[in-house]
């Protein structure tokens, strides 16, 4: 038997009366030795449960090799601590997650194949999820609640009333549950809108909704299609997430507190969306594609109850104080702001440019037309294409297709423009100097999209070239993926101002660890690492102007920053700096 049970208009745990008051923190964007501290800040903050997704493509990156399941991925210590917290769980692992993430979490393994029906009884979608659960399950059975543990409830899909309408699908979710031993209560979560709930929904399961506004009005529509059992807000949305070129958002806290505060008097369970949203590391921000690719920044502050760097922030203590009118809280002092290094400045007096360096951190596959990024294996990062003209002269280079999702275009080395999936880009006006001349293109995966059906999009060339008309032929297609940056040569820097795509190296020295910021003024586009750890993408179109560092990547001592610039630099200086810089801000 489950311990958490439905009744007539509420939850029952162990078979007493209980209310979720939950937070969503998403493990995955968290760093795992800053994990016990957000979980006590939750408990502190009065809440009874944290929520996390599950992101498939990260735990099963290669579907015939062990799952992932240590560093950041080590789900089985994160629930330890959680229960160590006196914290229940909800837990969400998909398939499908969106989660701001790349491609919606699903593998790319299984989304290179271009006939596969995403997200539905397509049984080569449900053998490899089924396949996924058969590894993941065993190492969360102890962590159920019929076990012990502390996960009282999982999800089945997600949002899925938004998506599609495939009913056999649904049930086969939740059949690969229950049938690998899943006893706790499942849920379902949708809009409150009453199409999204009709086809999100399954008999029998508990529907949840998301919302975060207008409280009355969806409570009433989740009571309509759902007469009897509890009232809950599985994501009430206390903030947004961003994306290049935007604005920062925010939610005035007052305002969310309210709405909260309506929740609860409601007698409503909830889940905050978010608690802390942590940081899209690595390559692994998502995208939403409706009229024009909109990639997401690398931060997931979310305008959370805790700030990216785990700090209580206005709604931490607005939200505080509503909770105690409905649940006790802690009688414990409110966390204080973490510590901060003071600011730094890092010269970046090394160099390895980017473009001769290609072959040294991966060898080329040699195509007759460019291959795409899947067609190469390369799940995010990089590719350079590399050909030459058989003319010279003015003309038109056309890319059939587009590039997914950003291209930088070289001749014999030179900057000569770029392409942007956003811009429906196909065409650059170039001029080639002689025949011979060497064409690359520099191709960036700026994340899979992860809501929709763009999900699983290629990326990379997704077609022949031609200039002025003539196909280009005999292609050697680099992927770069820069998980290992061993092969780099750095050499010492002799200008301070760079126009080529180029690593630069740099060591600062600290004392104690603690939190910083990276700022790039003066920098264009790139990627940065700390120490070895990929702190992610940084973009002078904003909004976000500072990239977060967690205190543990950090050392006493000496430590390395390495920034892969594409563009323009006009010095060769980074900052560390206390505050962060996300952008100017829209409610």
């Amino acid at each position: 038997m489950p311990a958490l049970t439905t009744s007539s208009d509420g939850f029952l745990l162990h078979g007493e009366p209980f209310r979720i008051v939950s937070g969503a923190m998403h493990y995955f964007r968290i760093h795992p030795d800053q994990w016990a501290d957000r979980l006590r800040k939750a408990r502190l903050m009065g809440l009874n449960a944290v929520e996390t997704y599950v992101p498939w493509n990260l735990h099963q990156p290669d579907p015939e090799a062990p799952l992932v399941l240590e560093g950041l991925l080590d789900l089985p210590r994160y629930l330890r601590l959680a229960q160590a917290e006196g914290l229940h769980v909800l837990l969400r692992p998909g398939p499908f997650i969106c989660a701001e993430w790349d491609d919606g979490g699903l593998p790319a393994w299984l989304i290179a194949d271009p006939d596969i029906r995403l997200r539905s009884s397509d049984p080569r979608f449900t053998t490899a999820f089924d396949r996924y659960l058969d590894a993941l399950l065993p190492a969360l059975q102890p962590h159920m609640a019929a076990a012990g543990g502390p996960i009282i409830a999982v999800q089945v899909e997600n949002e899925y009333g938004a998506y599609g309408d495939d009913t056999a699908y649904l049930k086969h979710v939740e059949s690969a549950f229950r049938t690998r031993g899943v006893e706790e209560l499942l849920f379902t979560c949708d809009q409150a809108n009453p199409a999204h709930l009709a086809t999100g929904g399954l008999p029998g399961v508990l529907a949840t909704a998301t919302f975060g506004s207008r409280v009355d009005q969806n409570l009433a529509e989740l009571r309509r299609h759902q007469p009897e059992g509890p009232l809950m807000c599985a994501e009430f949305w206390i903030g947004w997430f961003d994306h290049w070129g935007g604005p920062h958002h925010v939610r005035d806290a007052a305002d969310a507190a309210a709405d909260l505060d309506r929740l609860l008097s409601a007698g409503a369970s909830v889940n905050i969306y978010m608690f802390h949203g942590g940081t899209n590391f690595g390559f692994t921000n998502g995208a939403n594609h409706k009229h024009a690719y909109e990639p997401t920044v690398t931060s997931y502050d979310y305008d959370a109850a805790l700030t990216e760097c785990g700090d209580p922030g206005p709604k931490y203590h607005a939200f505080r104080e509503i909770i105690a009118r409905h649940l006790p809280v802690p009688e414990e002092p409110v966390p204080a702001v973490g510590p901060k290094l003071p600011p730094i400045t890092v010269e970046l007096d090394r160099r390895a440019p980017l473009l001769p360096h290609a072959k040294a951190l991966a060898e080329p596959v040699r195509t007759e037309h460019p291959a795409t990024m899947n067609d190469l294996g390369l799940h995010t990062g990089y590719a350079l294409y590399r050909t030459t003209f058989d003319t010279a002269g003015d003309g038109l280079l056309h890319f059939a297709g587009g590039v997914g999702d950003r291209a930088q275009v070289f001749i014999d080395g030179a900057p000569s423009g770029v392409l942007e999936r956003e811009r429906h880009d196909e065409t650059l006006p170039i001029r080639v100097p002689h025949p011979g001349a060497t064409l690359e293109v520099l191709v960036e995966n700026m994340g899979g999209v992860n809501y929709g059906p763009r999900i699983g999009a290629p990326k990379g060339l997704l077609g022949p070239v031609t200039f002025n008309g003539n196909p280009l032929h005999g292609w050697d297609c680099h992927p770069l993926p820069l998980d290992d940056l061993s092969a780099l040569h750095f050499t010492p820097a002799t200008t301070g101002a760079s126009s080529e795509p180029a690593f630069h190296h740099g060591t600062f020295d600290i004392g104690t660890p603690a939190d910083t910021f990276l700022a790039l003024p003066g920098w264009t586009k790139g990627q940065a690492w700390i120490n070895g750890f990929h702190l992610g993408r940084y973009w002078n179109r904003g909004p976000q102007r500072t990239l977060y560092v967690p205190a543990p990547i950090l050392r006493p001592g000496t430590n390395d920053l390495i920034v892969l610039e594409l563009h323009a630099t006009t010095g060769t200086r980074a900052q560390l700096t206390d505050t962060p810089d996300l952008g100017a801000e829209i409610d």
